[in-house]
């Protein structure tokens, strides 16, 4: 088990439990898996990107006043016909207040 992963590094246990059936082992996978993580062969799980950005974000500032901290964002619907209506709202953060609606 461990001369196959050290061949195929990117081989989990499912893999290598396949590879060894074809060999002639004829081992329970459910004691391979317990033998390949206790000699510390477990793949590295990899981060899903969607995190990445959510990591590094900076605090939003907190507004103290009025017109201090505006915040943009874009809204859109579909009317019945098909057509679809799409609005950028600002609005100021402290009074939560709308101050524009830009429509396309």
């Amino acid at each position: 088990m461990t001369e196959i992963a050290g061949v195929r590094v990117r081989y989990g246990y499912r893999r290598i439990h396949v590879l060894m059936a074809r060999e002639g082992w004829r081992i329970n996978h459910k004691r391979l898996y317990r033998l390949y993580t206790q000699t510390g062969l477990n793949l590295r799980m990899k981060r899903p990107r969607r995190h990445i950005s959510a990591a590094h974000r900076a605090a939003q500032p907190s507004a103290a006043q009025h017109g201090e901290v505006w915040a943009m964002d874009f809204i859109a619907t579909q009317l019945y016909d098909g057509r679809r209506l799409r609005a950028l709202t600002v609005v100021d953060v402290f009074t939560r207040e709308c101050l524009a609606i830009l429509v396309d």
